[in-house]
Formats: structure tokens, sequence, C-alpha cells
């Protein structure tokens, strides 16, 4: 057994192949520790950075042991390149949090507040001036996997219109609303 972990094959074929998961599961942790923070999940980041701290010191021992070998480079830095990739992928399919999405509508949007509306979907709508006139400009927070759901809406019944999607860090649902006032937070106006 010995013989197998000093051998050339176990030198220059697994240890690689070991830096480069490494690579990609550190990175792919630290990715998603990121958009964590930025979402403000204070207590899931620390976390992540542990986990993403410990398998990248495994990794940079293994590199370091073997500077000689430009297979070695080769594989951190394309653990890195494939840990990016694949910490992107992985945030997309969890789709945590919410998101505000911002629809610009020149035309009559009728339609497209009653596919809303019959979807279950809250939304504010504003007045607006664009470079062509008026325009409507429909505000609605939704969760970050439902964001395709009015996608097709809006492709559905206004397919003319624009729409840009922004991250939401916290939102206040009518949930949190009704909650807080059975409970006294808020006040009646006198």
């Amino acid at each position: 057994m010995e013989a197998f972990f000093s051998s050339v094959w176990f030198t220059y074929g697994i240890i690689p192949l070991l830096i480069f998961l490494a690579r990609i599961i550190d990175v792919s942790i630290g990715t998603i520790r990121v958009i964590f923070i930025a979402r403000g999940y204070k207590f899931l980041a620390p976390l992540l950075g542990f986990f993403e701290v410990l398998v990248w010191l495994c990794a940079i021992q293994q590199f370091f042991e073997h500077l000689d070998s430009w297979i070695m480079y080769v594989a951190y830095a394309g653990g890195f390149a494939t840990g990016t990739f694949v910490g992107i992928i992985l945030e997309e399919k969890l789709s945590i949090g919410k998101v505000n999405m911002r629809i610009i509508t020149g035309s009559d949007a009728t339609k497209l507040f009653n596919a809303l509306d019959k979807a279950r979907f809250t939304f504010t709508v504003t007045k607006g001036k664009g470079p062509d006139g008026k325009v409507r400009i429909i505000h609605t927070i939704v969760d970050r996997h439902d964001t395709r759901k009015v996608k097709d809406l809006i492709t559905k019944y206004n397919p003319h219109a624009f729409y840009s999607i922004e991250d939401v860090r916290y939102a206040l649902d009518k949930e949190d609303h009704m909650n807080k006032a059975k409970f006294g937070f808020f006040r009646k106006a006198k």
C-alpha cells in the first residue's frame, strides 16, 4: 500500500485530481457564502466560511508539497475556475431570497395586471413618463424561484414590456404586517 502512495501515478494523477476537486468544493462554498452575505444571512455565511477554509487548507497543503509539478498548478487554477462556475449554478438552483421585478410598459397592461393578480402576485402600479410618452411602472416583490412565472406572464400578456430584476435584502410581507399588528407592534393613527 505504501508503494501506491509513493508512485508516480498517485503523485501526478490522484493528487492533482484531489486538489482540483477540493478547489471546486471550497470555491463553490465561497461563492454561495458571498451571496449569502449580500442577502443578509449572517449566521449561515460564517458556517459556510468555516468549511470553505477547511477544504482550502487541505488543498493548499497538497499544492505546496508538490510545487515542482506544473500539473498541480493547472489542477489548482482549474478547480478555482470550475468552482466559480459550479457556485453560480448552485446559487441559481437554490433560488434563495426575494427579488424586486420592475416592469415598465407603454401599452395597455390590464391583461398583465389581471394575470399577476390571478397568479396571486402582489404588485404596485405607478404612472410614469418615458421617451415615447406615458408608461405604467409595475413593482412586484417575489420569491426568486417565482421569477420565471412572472417573466412568462410578461411575455404572454405584454411582450414588449421592459423589466429589470434586483435582489431584495429584506421585505416585510402581508403576513409579517398582520402578525406585528396582532401583537401590537403597529399603533393605529389617532
